[in-house]
């Protein structure tokens, strides 16, 4: 695919992870919880995650509607985008829901696997796409459909932990107050987190928002061992009902989180030097984004890991408005540097200076609500 194709998929690609995260009106909160706390619930909860899966489908096509209108309809034909909603909706986010609950029961071999198996199959398809020669996203968004669902099921038949479903009617009202703040909490999340490859689209076009594309999905490689660790965090401190440790043990974690981040992308700058074209084509045409860049990983991963801490403490309402904070002030500051700089492309070392902002506005929230608990 050229730069400006993979600049459409991907931000029809994270359209469709914001989407996902309707799925069940967010019911997978109650199921993960319940999963950590109360696993012998797990199938009662499990099959009104269902239940309420299908009965968000119709407002998932409507706001993928309004979506593609609003952002896509010029540019990429309805077929395609459809196609890349519905591997996100209906494929990766239950291969997800799957891995939370595997990582709820504490099965965290199984989840990481399970994880594993999904992105080498999308991976396998990426290369059997290139390696026949194919060009065209057309044909492209196939390869990715068929992946995902193939992952879906892999996840549903090998990896869901043996359970008897029951529906019991008197457990979901009680809980989707619960389920439909923690979605909401979810997709302000997402919209924060991805928010950047759309206005990237909107405001520099298909090639830019290509390049930053593929810049973002290295850097979110660097998130892999830190959602690990928040995963294991977050169970800690449901059962413990708290966070122990002072000042001192947060800047520590912290700090660490920054190193693990900022070194993972050196790691990669270090492969890419002797082997420009190791994780092909497109990547490296975007490498010269990865230094310029250098600071984004950390400061995106610790706004990703004090989310994670609000969700532990039921600071379900607070997060929300949190994020929307966060998002609002991220989209003012991105549309501040492409209209000063995205002309002469020397928009990147300012992208450290906006995800540092992000970053002190969520650490001060985020601590101080924190402090609010003891």
């Amino acid at each position: 695919m050229t730069l400006g194709e993979f600049g459409l998929f991907a931000t029809a690609s994270s359209t469709g992870l914001i989407l996902s995260r309707l799925l069940a009106f967010g019911f997978v909160s109650p199921v993960y919880r319940v999963a950590t706390v109360k696993p012998r619930l797990l199938g009662a909860y499990l099959a009104g995650f269902g239940g309420l899966a299908v009965l968000s489908l119709p407002l998932i096509a409507a706001v993928a509607a309004l979506a593609y209108v609003a952002l896509f309809r010029e540019r990429l034909d309805l077929l395609p985008f459809a196609l890349i909603i519905i591997a996100e909706v209906l494929g990766w986010r239950l291969v997800e829901v799957v891995a939370i609950i595997n990582n709820g029961l504490r099965r965290f071999r199984q989840s990481a696997l399970l994880v594993i198996i999904g992105s080498s199959l999308r991976t396998l398809a990426a290369v059997a796409f290139y390696g026949l020669g194919h060009a065209s996203l057309e044909t492209w968004v196939w390869a990715y459909l068929g992946t995902t669902i193939l992952s879906a099921v892999i996840a549903l038949t090998l990896f869901l932990p043996p359970l008897r479903l029951r529906f019991v009617r008197a457990l979901y009202p009680r809980r989707m107050a619960d389920a439909v703040f923690a979605g909401a909490a979810d997709i302000v999340f997402y919209v924060q987190s991805e928010l950047d490859k759309l206005l990237m689209l909107a405001l520099a076009g298909e090639r830019t928002a290509g390049l930053y594309a593929i810049a973002m999905r290295v850097i979110d490689l660097t998130a892999m061992p830190v959602r690990s660790f928040n995963q294991m965090l977050v169970q800690k401190i449901m059962k413990d009902r708290g966070l122990g440790g002072g000042w001192r043990r947060k800047m520590l974690v912290e700090l660490a989180i920054a190193l693990v981040s900022i070194g993972g992308l050196v790691a990669i700058v270090i492969l890419l030097l002797p082997f420009p074209g190791a994780l092909g084509r497109n990547v490296s045409e975007a490498a010269y984004l990865f230094l310029p860049m250098l600071a984004v990983p950390a400061f995106r991963n610790l706004v990703e890991y004090h989310a994670e801490l609000l969700y532990a403490r039921e600071r379900t309402g607070s997060r929300i408005t949190l994020l929307c904070a966060i998002t609002a002030l991220k989209a003012a500051l991105i549309a501040w540097v492409m209209i000063r700089f995205g002309q002469d492309e020397a928009w990147a070392p300012w992208f450290n200076a906006v995800f540092g902002a992000v970053y002190l506005l969520s650490a001060t929230v985020t601590y101080r609500l924190l402090g609010r608990t003891r």
